[in-house]
């Protein structure tokens, strides 16, 4: 019975995949132990030095005392975002062991919270942060072409790339909140919205001359007002005191 069994399954097995064929992904290969292991490279390292400048370590103490004494280590997030910005907008391994030490923290704790964070940036920037958004609504009005637009314009760079000259860092990230505006980008801490091809380029071309163009929607609308214009409420609306006097005084 047995080898009678044997010998259906020889004839009945299902085929099996070629070993060769595999999906292929589009997304570019990154080894997960870059995003988690710190390695020691000549310009990030223990060795050198960071500290807050005296106005930042005014601000990080200050920032400390809202906080009672034994949760000081609460203050890990806007005193690495301070680290970050004094660093020229990256997080190196000596600002994280800095913040340590200056909240009393094992070095591990501020390193878990430095690596799960992406806005905290592990590698050096250029000098212009670039973030186009490419989530669902920033997506169905042309996010990617925002993102070809913004990488063609500055020199056929992909996303996660730096420029040359180390002016433009290019990154592809998920909502910034600013959805009714779509589509859009964040240079440094300022929104540009309503973004086109054309609008981006001008945008990009400003940051270039070394200006800083009017952030918020490049449009025309003033903040996320219906771009169709006024549609409801085009009457001044009626209402308690409007059209009638109180009963009482």
């Amino acid at each position: 019975m047995f080898a009678a069994a044997r010998a259906l399954s020889r004839h009945c097995r299902i085929p099996r995949p070629c070993p060769a064929a595999r999906c292929i992904s589009s997304s570019a290969p990154r080894r997960s132990d870059a995003l988690f292991v710190h390695r020691d490279t000549p310009y990030n390292n223990p060795k050198i030095a960071f500290e807050f400048s005296p106005e930042n370590l005014r601000r990080a103490q200050e920032i400390i005392s809202h906080y009672p004494p034994q949760y000081k280590k609460a203050a890990v997030i806007p005193l690495l975002d301070l680290g970050q910005r004094q660093n020229k907008g990256w997080t190196s391994i000596s600002v994280m062991n800095y913040v340590a030490n200056l909240l009393d923290m094992p070095p591990m704790r501020v390193y878990e919270v430095a690596t799960f964070y992406t806005m905290f940036n592990r590698e050096p920037i250029g000098e212009q942060f670039v973030q186009v958004c490419t989530t669902t609504p920033c997506m169905l009005r042309g996010a990617y072409d925002i993102l070809d637009t913004v990488c063609g314009h500055l020199g056929g760079i992909k996303p996660g790339e730096t420029t040359k000259d180390g002016k433009f860092t290019v990154i592809e990230v998920e909502c910034q909140g600013a959805c009714s505006n779509a589509p859009m980008m964040v240079v440094g801490d300022d929104f540009y919205e309503d973004l086109t091809a054309e609008t981006t380029r001008k945008v990009l071309d400003a940051f270039k001359k070394g200006d800083k163009p009017k952030p918020g929607p490049q449009s025309g609308r003033h903040t996320s007002e219906n771009s169709a214009g006024l549609t409801a409420l085009t009457e001044k609306p009626y209402g308690p005191g409007e059209h009638c006097q109180p009963e009482f005084a």
